[in-house]
């Protein structure tokens, strides 16, 4: 039984290959970069957005606290409504800090992700680089070879050893 050729890659196209492995790598790095910028901010805003509604819900639990007591104390429909109303405000803030927080912990998932990926990238570019900082330098031209020793160095040697 016959067998089929290999067919050979020509060295060209392996060259344009690695080439273009190259420039995908490094554009990768740059898209990388650029969203962490925006993945970045977008955690901080939602970072300063939960700190923002846990002091809220601080005020407005302490609110509460009083105007429960002052309620018990004369529960007149003043009292009543007051309480009623911050009760409300209460649970809408307790909401909103659970979206934030859902938010904010899918947008940590992606920062942590983009920076392993930016790390990863950078890492493999600087390795490129030093590779292809080896790879293209010029080749160091051979010495010529010594010429041999006269003959007056030689008698000379031979005398010191008698």
């Amino acid at each position: 039984m016959a067998q089929a050729k290999k067919k050979i890659v020509k060295g060209e196209a392996l060259v344009n290959a690695v080439d273009s492995a190259i420039s995908v790598l490094s554009s990768i790095a740059d898209n990388t970069a650029q969203s962490l910028v925006i993945v970045d901010k977008d955690n901080k805003k939602f970072s300063k957005e939960a700190k923002r509604l846990s002091k809220k819900k601080a005020v407005l639990a302490k609110k509460k606290k009083n105007a429960s007591a002052k309620a018990k104390k004369s529960p007149i429909a003043d009292n009543k409504k007051a309480l009623k109303a911050i009760e409300k405000e209460l649970n809408s803030i307790i909401k909103d800090a659970a979206k934030i927080l859902a938010l904010k912990t899918a947008t940590l998932d992606e920062l942590n992700t983009l920076k392993s990926v930016a790390k990863r990238t950078t890492a493999y570019n600087k390795s490129l680089v030093a590779i292809d900082k080896v790879l293209n330098k010029p080749k160091a031209k051979k010495k010529k070879a010594k010429k041999p020793a006269m003959a007056s160095n030689v008698s000379s040697i031979g005398s010191k050893a008698a």
